[in-house]
């Protein structure tokens, strides 16, 4: 059987729990991800649901005790230095990474550690 994919849906982040209005100052106030409401049958768990561009970013509640993970979600995004320097001017820190050909891009970590990548793509 070969599985046929047919979209990517969504990618779910990890905060403590507690901090959804953190969360919500961070990825709807400054980056800008209009809010998802939750299915009901979810809303006890916990977190967040925001829109990025064409997929779901799902911040869920779990305990992370100074846990730096290497996964990330990459977001592709139209001006990645712009986005760079904005993201910057609003205090957050942010990392290169290793070249790819064609490819620039940058990441950050957000208040939660949760590692994210913006990058533009070249012909």
């Amino acid at each position: 059987m070969k599985i046929e994919i047919k979209r990517f849906d969504h990618v779910q982040l990890c905060i403590p729990a507690g901090a959804e209005d953190e969360a919500r100052a961070f990825y709807s106030g400054i980056l800008g991800f209009p809010e998802k409401e939750k299915p009901e049958s979810l809303k006890g768990n916990g977190g967040a649901w925001f829109q990025a561009g064409d997929i779901e970013l799902h911040v869920g509640v779990e305990n992370r005790d100074s846990y730096n993970s290497k996964s990330h979600p990459a977001f592709e995004v139209a001006d990645v230095e712009a986005v760079r320097s904005y993201l910057e001017e609003n205090g957050v820190e942010t990392f290169n990474e290793k070249p790819i050909p064609n490819v620039s891009r940058f990441s950050f970590r957000d208040p939660f550690n949760n590692r994210i990548e913006f990058l533009s793509k070249s012909l």
